[in-house]
């Protein structure tokens, strides 16, 4: 496999995958073409993870998902539905009778989002305390800005 990709057993506890079946996995993520960065490039905008989790209990109408988030605009998201949408990730259902307005749901695709977006937000549960400590000290001895 002269590709960059290796098969790597899916029992192996760091690419969190159940025992008894192969991925491949590329072995450099900064490669354009590694699925590794496509699945990076989703949950890598703030809102695309953020809609994902609110709608893991839909569908909702645009309405009802800011009520639900706050914080973000009506285009912001409407941007980040459709762009969730364009990847497979959340689909759009037009009006009903008992239900005025557009909704939007979760595909199978976006569902197994979910528990990387957890996964995510465990983290940063754990150790958000220290991302801010190091960024308050940072700010405080004029080091690296953004």
């Amino acid at each position: 496999m002269g590709d960059g990709r290796v098969k790597a057993a899916a029992s192996d506890a760091s690419l969190g995958r159940r025992s008894g079946t192969i991925r491949y996995v590329t072995t450099d993520p900064l490669l354009a073409d590694c699925r590794a960065r496509l699945a990076f490039d989703l949950l890598s905008h703030t809102w695309n993870a953020v809609l994902l989790w609110a709608l893991r209990e839909g569908p909702y109408r645009p309405v009802e998902l800011r009520e639900r988030i706050g914080g973000i605009s009506s285009k912001v998201l409407t941007e980040t539905l459709r762009r969730l949408q364009y990847n497979g990730l959340v689909d759009r259902h037009p009006p009903r009778p008992d239900r005025p307005g557009v909704a939007y749901e979760l595909t199978a695709l976006g569902r197994s989002l979910l528990p990387a977006i957890d996964a995510f937000g465990a983290w940063a549960f754990e150790h958000g305390d220290e991302v801010m400590a190091a960024q308050e000290a940072a700010e405080r001895s004029g080091g690296p800005g953004v």
